[in-house]
């Protein structure tokens, strides 16, 4: 959230960050050169390195980002710090002793009447008195040099060196715009999508920590990982736009910000329920191929039939959302009821024919309803044990109550549409965003091999779910603090930094 606020803090919390890791990497090699490895070829370990390698290029990135907008701090205010540059009296005394011609009584001054004054002015009134009134203020000119100073100093002292600053500095003035935009555009890409990294590194890890997902289970596993982590990651997408981010883009439950406010690419970005839709039209017309993967050559049964259905429910429903979210289509819908207003722009200012205020915000129920009927079917969906058959039952009923709670968010947005370019913030969302966590994780843990391993254990399916329960909330706990943390980060910005691709306050 630091990087993303384009906060200075942001170095030295990766740089700890790093340091973290680097001791986890020392302790994970040597435990693995002193124990047989129980996972050979597993995910894990290389997509660990491939992190690291990924990380550490981002954090040199940003030293130079670092480094050049402070450079460019002090190289910017410079000539102001020239133009305020105070001069001492016997300066300017050893200047007129060597130019006398500059003296002259051309010094006249905006309280002077010009009535015979010249020869009787005061002392206060001549250059040089004038200027040894003017070293009295000489030290709000040198506080406001040593404040230009400050982030200069604070990047030679956070890389110990001041040799190293400057090389830092010329290597990064040295590089041509494109290859910046390059970096800069991968400094940007790591930082959106480091949090989805992240989880599969987990999730990898804990897959190779229980040694599961071994032969033809890996498309069990995969499947429940993929579906479960895409809804997963679907509620806190939610509780994101709850808490007012993709503001700018109209998906807060706000008034989307006109084209003064926000720029014309922000314009163009759809609505959340057009991304909803397009999604599980994504997952339903690529999953259709898919759900015969574990079974490949044998026999297709009644529940490849059932998953083959579901797939075609999602294909279908994900197309009529998008299609209810399109502009044209509704300005096509409406086109038999314009030509009742044969008059044109005469009646237009009348009431009846202005459009209705919930046409300001999109309330597209069919994405909802496409979870809603998926948990339906997923809770009642017979398994080959009762401990499977309960946990497919606990995350489609969370299922349905993230339908519900959305449900309530649509009325409650249709008997009062968004007026306002802040968040509205309805508080059905907060219940619909913990359904869907909590609901993810246990589709994640509904696989094959985990239930195995929890009869094994002798562990029922309220395991499971008080544990997510538990994690859900702290993890939305989190989430909003660091979200404030963030917001905190922008308050303190400097802003001179906003708008520089290459500055890093």
């Amino acid at each position: 959230m630091l990087s993303v606020a384009r906060s200075r803090l942001a170095f030295a919390t990766q740089i700890v960050f790093f340091g973290l890791n680097a001791f986890g990497l020392l302790f994970g090699t040597i435990y693995n050169g002193r124990t047989p490895d129980m996972y050979e070829k597993n995910l894990h370990h290389k997509l660990g390195w491939a992190i690291t390698w990924m990380v550490l290029a981002q954090i040199i990135i940003g030293l130079l980002r670092l480094c050049t907008a402070d450079k460019k701090i002090e190289d910017s205010h410079g000539q102001e710090r020239l133009a305020f540059m105070p001069l001492g009296t016997n300066n300017m005394t050893g200047y007129h002793q060597m130019h006398p011609e500059s003296v002259v009584s051309v010094h006249r001054y905006s309280h002077d009447s010009g009535h015979g004054t010249e020869s009787n002015t005061s002392r206060s009134d001549s250059p040089a008195g004038l200027l040894e009134e003017k070293d009295k203020e000489t030290p709000q000119f040198e506080d406001r040099a040593r404040d230009y100073d400050i982030p200069y100093r604070k990047s030679e002292r956070l890389l110990g060196s001041a040799n190293m600053f400057r090389l830092l500095f010329h290597v990064s003035r040295a590089m041509p715009n494109r290859i910046w935009s390059i970096l800069t555009w991968y400094y940007d890409t790591v930082d959106i999508f480091i949090l989805i990294i992240g989880f599969f590194a987990i999730l990898t890890g804990l897959v190779t920590y229980g040694g599961v997902f071994r032969g033809g289970n890996i498309f069990n596993g995969m499947a429940h990982s993929v579906k479960g982590g895409i809804f997963f990651w679907y509620g806190l997408l939610t509780i994101s736009r709850w808490m007012g981010c993709f503001a700018e883009y109209g998906w807060a439950w706000n008034v989307r910000p006109p084209l003064d406010i926000v720029s014309a690419r922000q314009l163009k970005v759809p609505s959340a329920e057009f991304v909803e839709s397009f999604v599980i039209f994504l997952y339903g017309s690529t999953n259709v191929f898919l759900e015969h993967l574990a079974a490949w050559g044998d026999a297709w049964t009644a529940q490849d039939l059932e998953h083959i259905s579901i797939s075609i429910m999602f294909f279908g429903g994900g197309l009529f959302g998008m299609l209810v979210e399109s502009r044209k289509v509704r300005e096509l819908l409406n086109a038999s009821f314009s030509q009742w207003n044969a008059n044109g722009d005469q009646y237009s200012h009348e009431e009846r024919w202005v459009p209705p205020k919930t046409y300001s915000s999109s309330m597209n129920p069919f994405p909802a309803l496409i979870i809603l009927l998926l948990g339906l079917m997923m809770s009642s969906h017979h398994q080959h044990s009762m401990v499977s058959t309960m946990v497919h039952k606990q995350w489609g009923m969370l299922f349905v109550g993230f339908a519900l709670a959305r449900a309530v968010t649509y009325i409650l947005t249709y008997l009062s549409p968004p007026s306002s370019y802040l968040p509205s913030r309805p508080p059905s969302e907060i219940i619909a965003s913990f359904c869907l966590i909590s609901g993810g994780l246990i589709f994640i843990a509904s696989n094959k091999d985990t239930v195995a391993a929890m009869e094994s254990h002798d562990l029922n399916a309220m395991f499971v779910f008080t544990v997510t329960m538990g994690w859900t909330a702290f993890l939305m706990a989190w989430q909003i603090t660091v979200l404030s943390i963030k917001g905190w980060a922008v308050g303190r910005r400097r802003p001179e930094h906003n708008g520089d691709y290459r500055t890093l306050s």
